[in-house]
């Protein structure tokens, strides 16, 4: 079965054509951070107006890459929640409009499950049910996949995503955008140990997560430093920054895992792409005998083969629509409870 993957959630337009749900027949992105930049961070109705200049050709790109007519395909999986409304808009409505002419199936999938159906691609024997820990710019969550559409969420941010605080931080810092990746490279050439930061502690849930102190902290610390002409080694920040929310991502994954007797671990999400994460969560589970499945860099951010991989899935569950599919800014994800 071959699936066509539409993402338009943020400031990338995707398409891809997957097979069977793990084998990736192609991947075209059209990225827009080179302009997004000058901004400091994505500007919505730029993004919205950029996805409608680039989804017809990333489409096109995407079948042709594929050796494929579109009437050669079984489904048309595409993200309608959660993002940005406006670039969520002009994918859903690009889906519906192809779904329509051409009589196929049109498949909604949510952007965080998408994400975690990244590690499909990446790991033929991963099958549920094992624990997802998903971070990125607008989700920081850990939860227990028990199959291909259901997720049981164990802990979750109560304020900003681990992305967030990173893309916040960052600024502030002065890196350009996106940010994330600049604090990543400027952590490896940082000594953390010259930064103490302060540790979240959060009542109820020890699995929940809260990252905006940390960044609140970080603001105000270089606002400080710059009001009494200090200069702060925003290398060695960074690399405190990136270690202290490494440290926090890796231990309640690693705490719930033991908790709910799971021994495979899957990271997914942009932050996935994070080299201190990404590190700190594999010596966590080699230290515990643990499974770590992780996606390619590549599979890590924003991307239509994820979408194209959980529609596959979604479709064989029955999950499927009509023309009636509406972009959603925020949706909560299917749960078993």
């Amino acid at each position: 079965m071959r699936i066509l993957g539409i993402e338009s959630s943020c400031d990338e337009t995707a398409a891809a054509v997957i097979e069977d749900g793990r084998r990736i027949l192609s991947n075209v992105i059209a990225s827009q951070a080179g302009e997004h930049m000058q901004y400091g961070g994505v500007v919505p109705e730029l993004a919205s107006r950029r996805h409608c200049e680039n989804i017809l050709p990333v489409v096109r790109q995407a079948l042709a890459d594929a050796d494929m007519t579109v009437s050669e395909l079984d489904g048309i999986a595409v993200t309608y929640a959660p993002g940005l409304i406006g670039a969520l808009l002009v994918g859903v409505s690009f889906a519906k409009g192809l779904a329509m002419m051409t009589g196929k199936p049109l498949i909604p999938v949510h952007h965080t499950e998408g994400h975690a159906a990244a590690n499909y691609l990446a790991h033929p024997d991963l099958e549920p049910p094992y624990l997802g820990i998903i971070v990125s710019g607008g989700h920081t969550r850990i939860a227990e996949v028990t199959d291909y559409t259901t997720f049981r969420t164990v802990g979750r941010t109560r304020d900003d995503a681990a992305g967030e605080c990173f893309d916040k931080c960052a600024r502030a810092m002065g890196f350009p955008y996106p940010g994330g990746l600049h604090v990543d490279k400027a952590a490896q050439r940082g000594d953390a140990s010259r930064f103490h930061l302060p540790k979240t502690k959060i009542s109820g849930n020890p699995y929940d997560f809260s990252f905006s102190g940390l960044k609140t902290y970080i603001v105000n610390f270089l606002h400080n430093a710059a009001q009494r002409g200090e200069t702060v080694n925003t290398d060695d920040l960074a690399a405190a920054l990136q270690a202290e929310i490494a440290a926090t991502v890796t231990e309640k994954t690693i705490a719930a895992a033991k908790a709910l007797g799971y021994r495979r671990i899957a990271l997914s999400g942009g932050v996935s792409a994070n080299s201190g994460v990404r590190a700190a969560l594999q010596r966590a589970c080699d230290n515990n005998g643990f499974t770590l499945c992780m996606p390619p860099l590549a599979l890590c951010g924003d991307n239509a083969a994820m979408i194209g991989a959980q529609g596959y899935y979604n479709y064989l569950a029955g999950i499927t629509a009509d023309e009636s599919l509406n972009a959603q800014a925020s949706k909560e994800l299917r749960s078993g409870d």
